[in-house]
């Protein structure tokens, strides 16, 4: 019995130093953003927007070229948080980058793209892609940095570098990660993500800018309290750059259902309803048009792999643009979901140079 009380001491003793120890070491090296703060440009183009151009965007959240058909991810219901092996990975950001490349885009918005870290075998992501699309300027911007993600505790999502990626096959003016509301409680915020907007300004021949605003808002935070606030902080930044005659095109992983009838999808689905999706609210940048594909679910959830038959889809990939953009077309493109848990959406658009953004402005505050 002494040797039995003094062993379950000596393991108590050791979880509290390990866990201490841990938490001092996540306390030490947290990543700690400004509020704004300038990205590095890289392999930047010599190529300002023809304001006459028809252009296209595509929004994909890869992933991390883990989140393939064939697993499930521990926050959503299930067991898993890395990829299934380094060649898989490999595979599935070759697979991707294909993608990438035949879709021909002017304009890309990449979520999750890891640069180290231990869930997607420390291949940089990020470098892979930008060198494999040499003719477009790459900017990115870290969301999530943590020395050590210990859970799931049978097999710990480990070290995490990740982050949002912009590319442009125009010329970039400025590059800028804005820091939105996060999960401010210690010691939760240690080993959470630093949500961001990445802001990509872009020269126009009319004398304007087209601004590209990355978003990948929040997903697990309850009762939807810290998403309401980024959205509060990505409505309050549209307008100010509408204000100031610029084109503002939004876009990116919203976490929130895009569709026409939202209401009516929540009821159809009430049994199967994941609790993270939440509604956009009705009145959110109102005066701005949101393009997205009801067509093809854009995200699956990830309680288990993929089965065509049983797993929730929806749409929450998409664009929000101001008046002064037509669009002309939004695609969703089904992969299956077999590179990641995303589906990539492309819209086909025009900037209107007979729109003065002002006017758009005022007509909004009379309604």
């Amino acid at each position: 019995m002494k040797f039995l009380l003094r062993a379950v001491v000596s393991l108590l003793v050791l979880t509290v130093l390990l866990c201490g120890g841990l938490i001092l070491y996540l306390s030490i090296t947290e990543y700690k953003p400004a509020e704004a703060m300038p990205v590095q440009i890289l392999q930047q183009q010599n190529r300002p927007i023809d304001a006459a151009s028809e252009l296209t965007i595509t929004t994909f959240n890869i992933g991390y070229a883990a989140l393939e058909r064939d697993v499930d991810f521990f926050m959503d219901g299930g067991t898993m948080s890395r990829g299934l092996s380094k060649g898989r990975v490999e595979q599935n950001l070759n697979k991707i980058i294909q993608v990438l490349q035949s879709l021909d885009s002017d304009f890309y918005l990449l979520q999750e793209v890891d640069e180290k870290s231990t869930r997607s075998f420390g291949i940089n992501q990020r470098e892979n892609i930008a060198k494999a699309l040499p003719d477009y300027v790459s900017s990115y911007a870290v969301n999530y940095q943590v020395g050590w993600v210990p859970v799931p505790l049978t097999q710990p999502m480990g070290r995490v570098l990740s982050g949002l990626q912009t590319l442009s096959r125009y010329t970039v003016h400025e590059a800028t990660r804005y820091a939105l509301p996060s999960t401010a409680s210690w010691p939760v915020r240690l080993a959470h993500l630093k949500r961001c907007l990445l802001e990509t300004r872009i020269p126009v021949t009319n004398g304007r800018e087209l601004v590209i605003a990355h978003v990948h808002l929040e997903a697990f935070d309850g009762g939807g309290e810290l998403r309401s606030q980024q959205l509060a902080f990505v409505e309050s930044y549209a307008r100010a750059e509408l204000a100031k005659g610029n084109y503002v095109l939004l876009g990116g992983d919203w976490n929130h259902l895009l569709a026409v009838n939202p209401q009516e999808v929540r009821a159809r689905h009430s049994a199967s309803w994941p609790p993270w999706l939440q509604l956009l609210p009705e009145d959110f940048l109102a005066g701005f048009a949101w393009a997205y594909d009801q067509e093809v679910p854009s995200v699956r959830t990830l309680e288990a792999p993929y089965d065509p038959l049983r797993t929730f889809t929806c749409t929450i990939d998409g664009f929000l643009v101001s008046p002064n953009i037509e669009i002309l077309e939004v695609q969703g493109h089904d992969l299956g979901f077999e590179f990641s848990d995303h589906n990539p959406v492309t819209l086909r658009f025009r900037l209107q140079d007979d729109t003065p953004a002002q006017e758009a402005e005022e007509n909004q505050g009379q309604e």
